[in-house]
């Protein structure tokens, strides 16, 4: 009897050291499947939040450099028509324009600013991310209207009358050229700075658009300078002419350029194709995943993108493994690439002879 109890107490202590062995078993999980839905739908929405970037101080920033090219633009501006009017020089006159064109263009970027910002709604359900670039596109079309064709006028204008300038009115042109050269040089490296900042195709059409305007803005001005002092030295108007048709062919150029960057985002442009391949290679890497058969990439805003993919799923599955897999397959883009906040994923289910994990 005494042998008995031993033997017992020495199988027990047996099967507790066993039991001590083995790795921690988590409780079994008696949520119903649609608490298991609720609560990962949930936490996906937590690490979305939490991994959002700041876009708060990057707006900031971009407001900061609009406004000061705002502010030097509408000082330039006047300092180049009350120039222009006392010399009569065509090319100062254009400089005026351009400036004038600049200023318009910035209250454009700054009204995109705001406008993008706006959440989503019914009607808009991507939110508002792309009025950047439809307000950059009006920039555009005001940098060609408002500043290239007037420009093409005073030069043609210039050859037409031939009106002389006094000395008085060239010392007053190149006194405000040069410190236009200097406002909108310190305005284009602040631009630059933070152009510098921003990575790929991410990069803000706001800073994009301010760098353009306060480049061409230099060149134009070193254009005039140079037309005025050759108009100067020689006598001959046509330098003077053929500057404004130089500043006026600068516009045209960066308008261009500016208006298609813009089309190609409105019309939807994917992301970066580096981007795209660590995306699909995040999503072939997920064990349930046989094969991503599709994936489709659209960048809806500075901060925000769609993704949508067509996965096979390894056979076997039932509904609920697949909602929850689907959630945190979600969950792993957006650990990836916080801005993609809009991820859509069509199942299917893999045939087992095709599987990577069955057939034969």
């Amino acid at each position: 009897m005494g042998s008995g109890h031993a033997r017992e107490r020495k199988a027990d202590l047996n099967q507790k050291e066993l039991d001590s062995k083995k790795p921690d078993r988590k409780k079994p999980d008696t949520r119903t499947p649609e608490a298991k839905k609720s609560d990962a739908k949930e936490s996906d929405t937590e690490t979305l939040d939490e991994k959002k970037p700041d876009t708060q101080k990057s707006d900031g920033n971009t407001r900061i450099t609009i406004l000061v090219a705002l502010a030097a633009n509408i000082v330039i501006a006047v300092a180049k028509a009350i120039g222009g009017l006392i010399s009569g020089s065509p090319a100062l006159l254009s400089e005026a324009a351009h400036s004038v064109a600049d200023s318009v263009n910035e209250v454009f970027l700054l009204t995109a600013l705001h406008r993008s910002r706006r959440p989503a709604d019914r009607r808009h359900p991507f939110g508002y991310g792309k009025e950047r670039y439809f307000w950059s596109l009006l920039a555009a079309v005001g940098i060609f209207v408002m500043g290239g064709c007037f420009s093409f006028y005073q030069g043609y204008n210039a050859l037409v009358t031939d009106d002389g300038e006094s000395p008085s009115g060239y010392t007053a042109g190149l006194i405000v050229l040069g410190v236009a050269l200097v406002a909108e040089g310190s305005s284009l490296l602040r631009a630059l700075h933070q152009l510098r900042k921003q990575k790929g195709s991410a990069k803000d059409p706001a800073v994009r658009t301010v760098v353009a305007e306060d480049a061409t803005a230099v060149l134009g001005v070193l254009l005039a300078m140079a037309g005025m002092v050759l108009h100067l030295v020689t006598g001959e108007v046509v330098w003077e002419a053929g500057a404004s048709f130089g500043i006026g062919l600068l516009l045209v150029y960066v308008a261009y350029r500016l208006g298609s960057e813009a089309r190609v985002q409105l019309v939807g442009e994917s992301v970066d194709p580096e981007l795209r391949g660590r995306i699909a290679s995040l999503l072939d890497a997920q064990p349930e995943i046989d094969n991503v058969a599709q994936l489709l990439t659209m960048r809806l805003g500075m901060d925000s993108a769609l993704i949508a993919a067509r996965i096979d799923l390894v056979p076997g599955l039932d509904s609920e493994e697949i909602e929850l897999i689907c959630v945190r397959i979600k969950r792993s883009v957006a650990g990836t690439w916080p801005e993609a906040d809009h991820v859509f994923l069509d199942i299917t289910e893999a045939p087992p002879e095709t599987s990577r994990t069955g057939g034969t």
